[in-house]
């Protein structure tokens, strides 16, 4: 395993729980299930570069979803 894909790992499911305590708080279940999403995603990634792009999107994902709705 590489150094980078590991403290990347680290970095989004931090963030992603984060994500799903706020999403708890504002009785929000799109951005629980994005957290849920940052936490276990890192799992199935083999590539840093798409680990990276990936966990972006994410990030990004609540945001755009609560514009449109």
């Amino acid at each position: 395993m590489d150094t980078a894909l590991l403290l990347w790992s680290i970095v989004f499911s931090s963030i992603g729980v984060g994500y799903f305590m706020y999403g708890k708080k504002r009785a929000s279940l799109i951005i629980q299930y994005t957290g849920v999403a940052l936490i276990l995603f890192p799992y199935f990634m083999d590539t840093t570069f798409l680990l990276v792009l990936l966990g972006l999107i994410l990030m990004a994902l609540p945001k755009l979803l609560m514009r449109y709705m």
